[in-house]
């Protein structure tokens, strides 16, 4: 009598979700996003689970000692999971036939990361930094970029949960890409204050390095929440604003980052500069465009 597929050693591989197909035996290590237990017609309890690494997620689902299993992890934990991928209603999940927790792995490393190389990132970033000769916007540059927590963050920080650059190291991908184009934008049309957008575009999503937390999943802060990466953008600017950048350049630049999600967020509903269109422009161009090559059109 042959074992049931159950009851067969899986082989010990470890592909990534990206690369699962059909019918594969995997063994592999994940972080579990959310966790539900139900009942089946049967009324035998059975665990549905969204895993993740940092290529996506899949939804798993436990039908053995489903309350033993669940007993091992609480979500947001990484686990060591074996199992077959299977296809239920047109889409893969992973039967999932033995689990347990995986001590000693930080759920934030199956996170996904930014495709791109973080040092070449950083480096662009100084490089556009240094093309700000404006003495108060190149000091507010110098306390926001010469600050190594707050870099760390910013290397760190994704733009979104599940939009445009939601990975890991997305923000500064991103900023790097609006300032670029709005550096090129300047050269078009050289009546824009090149010091004044460059500088928007630097610090325009700074917010975002308070707006997340990172476990099994980016997820929003309170912070994020209740104020949103536009108001602590401008928290974290104004605790940073030398004393050399005078008020009607601090108010230009605030102006820019408030309005770079569109004209609505000010009392008169109209840009009060061509620097604070051209950013919400350029962010646009790049987020959405980001987000197509992502998602699809």
């Amino acid at each position: 009598m042959h074992p049931s597929p159950s009851d067969q050693p899986l082989a010990a591989t470890a592909p990534t979700v990206a690369e699962l197909t059909e019918q594969q035996l995997v063994e592999g290590t994940f972080a579990v996003v959310r966790s539900e237990r139900l009942m089946s017609r049967t009324g035998q309890p059975y665990l549905t689970l969204q895993l993740r690494d940092r290529t996506g997620t899949i939804p798993g689902r436990v039908f053995r000692d489903a309350d033993a299993v669940a007993a091992r992890f609480t979500p947001g934990d990484a686990v060591r999971i074996r199992g077959r991928v299977e296809r239920f209603r047109d889409a893969l999940q992973i039967d999932v036939q033995q689990l347990v927790r995986a001590e000693g792995v930080d759920p934030q490393q199956l996170l996904p990361t930014a495709y791109r190389d973080l040092d070449e990132l950083d480096g662009f970033l100084d490089h556009l930094a240094q093309e700000v000769h404006d003495a108060g916007l190149r000091a507010l540059l110098q306390n926001v970029l010469g600050d190594a927590e707050l870099r760390a963050q910013i290397r760190r920080a994704p733009c979104s949960r599940g939009g445009h650059h939601a990975y890991l190291g997305g923000l500064i991908e991103h900023t790097v890409a609006v300032a670029q184009l709005c550096w090129e934008l300047c050269e078009l049309h050289p009546r824009l204050d090149r010091d004044l957008l460059i500088t928007a575009a630097i610090v325009h999503d700074l917010g975002k390095i308070r707006e997340f937390t990172y476990a099994a999943a980016i997820e929003l802060s309170d912070e994020g929440r209740l104020l949103g990466h536009v108001e602590l953008g401008l928290q974290l600017l104004a605790a940073r604003r030398p004393a050399e950048l005078a008020e009607p350049r601090w108010l230009a630049l605030s102006h820019c980052v408030l309005t770079h999600h569109g004209a609505d967020a000010v009392p008169t509903r109209q840009f009060g500069s061509f620097e604070a269109l051209a950013l919400y422009r350029v962010n646009a161009v790049d987020a959405q465009l980001k987000f197509a090559f992502e998602h699809g059109l």
